[in-house]
């Protein structure tokens, strides 16, 4: 789980298969605070969205490193190879670029950091997608086919996210993830954090929108009992999130969603969401400091509140995934204990922690490297786990034990059990789920070498969703009574 695939020198050079395209995500090292788990609940969608717009004459294949397969695929040598590049693992997409390209191989590397750093990344490939993949993938091929390949192509993000084809699901090994059901419904959010990836320079990415249906349609198709919306903000557009709702709410499935806490403006909202079969959401909370969150550029409700909005979600059957970066500049020792603290009497189901980190070409980034408190443009170290920069009230190595520290508490039986939901029918499907997820590092390598992953998952994910149904009749009946009463009471009047 930490190191890549060995790529052999003498590995003798096989024939180029003319169309045939290998789509590859690079191999990267796992944080062993964090659980393993978590990088494999749904595959890349950025590589199945680009295996959608293929021509059908192309033979296509999908490779994740991260799945412990051992390395991409060599035999046909493809005669085209599109990577993913994230700065943490730029690195190995550099390797496997050169590995490629050195027997004859056409190279295409896309991603966010050939959005942010794009001189860095041009000597490594052919070409370059610069922005979004969807709509050049296939100009590329096209190019490759008359021997007129371009060293960039661009392309923005102000297409209409609903004339794309839903990405190509039946590339993936579906054993290998939790669910294969990765969804994105909306591009982009309301928010514009200043460490945020989408405030990267270059990078406009307006509100844009799927209709319900099509996002029911891609559902239903893939016949997997739950879905992860991968939105950065699904709640951004409160309007279309309760269409979408009413639109799920017939497929008794379940879904879990990343959305800011001010979705809980609107109890109502709320309950549309549990009735369709939320039953998780991921918030990121980030601090519970207001001049963090104001220094940050985060619109979001003052933190004094946060607390209320929780219950507000779990009164509705809705677990709660919170994230937390830290080393904030308003962040002191105590910033640790505190938040740990908090979590716990909060009872937040499972909790994430993130150092700070001024990704390239974000605000954050400008300001730290004008304020001289860079501490190296290492980027496989720009991966939340470790401190680039020089907090302004500890060291970078207390910032680390910090961030440790926090794993190392919220995971451990203690926590688990203290952070435990008050509907008792809730506890073994989360003291289940709580384990697998965060407690067996040791295992998860033998589950995913072994393609064990949905086999493993999903008696876990079809509880909850018999218990969800059963919830959501509560809800309903709760909901009429309540109505009854008040209807007497009116009358009475």
């Amino acid at each position: 789980m930490t190191r890549p695939p060995f790529l052999d020198p003498a590995v003798a050079t096989d024939r180029i298969k003319p169309r045939y395209a290998l789509l590859i995500n690079p191999f990267y090292p796992k944080d062993p605070h964090a659980s393993f788990g978590k990088h494999v609940l749904t595959p890349t969608l950025a590589l199945t969205s680009l295996a959608a717009t293929t021509p059908a004459h192309w033979e296509l294949r999908y490779w994740d490193e991260n799945l412990l397969d051992g390395r991409p695929p060599f035999v046909p040598m493809p005669e085209v190879v599109g990577i993913t590049v994230h700065l943490t693992f730029a690195k190995r997409a550099f390797e496997l670029a050169h590995w490629y390209r050195s027997r004859g191989s056409k190279v295409v590397l896309g991603g966010l950091h050939v959005l942010s750093c794009p001189e860095e990344c041009e000597p490594h490939a052919d070409a370059l997608a610069v922005g979004d993949g969807v709509p050049l993938w296939p100009r590329i091929l096209a190019d490759v086919e008359s021997a007129s390949l371009r060293a960039k192509y661009v392309a923005t993000y102000e297409s209409d996210y609903r004339q794309d084809p839903p990405p190509k699901r039946s590339i993936l090994p579906r054993k290998s993830f939790l669910t294969t059901t990765g969804v994105i419904a909306t591009r982009g959010c309301h928010n514009r954090c200043g460490f945020c990836y989408l405030a990267t320079e270059g990078l406009r990415m307006p509100y844009r929108m799927r209709e319900p249906r099509q996002i029911v349609e891609e559902f239903l198709a893939d016949g997997q009992p739950y879905a992860v919306f991968v939105d950065n903000n699904l709640g951004s557009n409160r309007g279309y999130l309760r269409s979408l709702c009413e639109a799920l709410r017939p497929l008794e499935k379940i879904w879990s969603a990343a959305v800011s806490i001010d979705v809980t403006d609107d109890p109502s909202l709320v309950r549309c969401m549990a009735l369709s079969g939320c039953t998780g959401v991921f918030v990121g909370f980030e601090s519970l400091t207001d001049q963090n969150l104001a220094d940050a550029r985060k619109k979001t409700p003052k933190a004094a509140d946060y607390a209320r909005r929780v219950r507000l979600l779990h009164d509705r059957g809705i677990q709660v995934n919170g994230s937390f970066v830290l080393g904030f500049d308003h962040d002191r020792r105590d910033v640790f204990s505190a938040t740990a603290q908090w979590i716990e009497e909060n009872h937040l189901e499972c909790a994430t922690f993130h150092i700070l980190t001024p990704y390239p070409a974000t605000p954050l980034f400008r300001q730290m490297e004008a304020e001289g408190r860079l501490l190296h443009r290492d980027w496989a170290l720009y991966d939340t786990a470790h401190a680039v920069f020089r907090p302004k009230h500890m060291s970078p190595e207390e910032l680390e034990r910090g961030y440790a520290w926090m794993y190392q508490r919220l995971f451990s039986h203690a926590s688990i059990w203290r952070r435990r939901p008050a509907d008792w029918r809730a506890v073994p499907a989360y003291l289940a789920g709580s384990y697998l997820y965060k407690r067996s590092n040791r295992f998860w390598r033998l589950l995913i070498k072994h393609h064990l992953v949905q086999a493993t998952w999903r008696p876990l994910i079809e509880l909850t969703r018999l218990r969800h149904l059963r919830f959501r009749q509560e809800l309903v009946r709760g909901d009429s009574q309540h109505r009854q009463r008040s209807n007497v009471v009116t009358a009475g009047v």
